[in-house]
């Protein structure tokens, strides 16, 4: 099982970018999603989850309003739309598949991570 994340890059402050996490290996299409971010010499954090079906979605409130998840199981793909960056939002971005069906913001419910990609918020 494999999760790809792809989308980052160098944006101003008030832009945006949409990352995405593709899973190849296996549907994740019954299992909660997640995205964590890291930023230089800071622990991994929670940025947002969503569940198998979408109908539970969650964000940790410093990125409420301005990020949105979103999947296509489809295509098994999770999204991350970003809006209104700020440089704190600076970091490695990983998403995550987790081992339940239910939105989760545990790191420890989530079994598959990908490689990150990084984004850059620039003043």
């Amino acid at each position: 099982v494999q999760l790809q994340a792809s989308g980052g890059g160098l944006v101003q402050i008030g832009g945006s970018l949409r990352l995405s996490c593709v899973t190849s290996g296996r549907t994740n299409s019954n299992n909660a999603m997640g995205w964590f971010r890291q930023a230089p010499a800071k622990e991994r954090e929670f940025v947002g989850t969503i569940s198998w079906n979408a109908g539970t979605i969650y964000y940790t409130d410093s990125v409420k309003g301005r990020f949105t998840i979103s999947r296509d199981n489809a295509k098994n793909t999770v999204y991350l739309q970003m809006n209104s960056l700020k440089p704190e939002d600076t970091a490695v971005y990983y998403c995550a598949a987790g081992r339940h069906s239910w939105a989760t913001a545990r790191t420890s419910d989530y079994v598959y991570w990908g490689q990150g990609t990084q984004v850059t918020v620039s003043s």
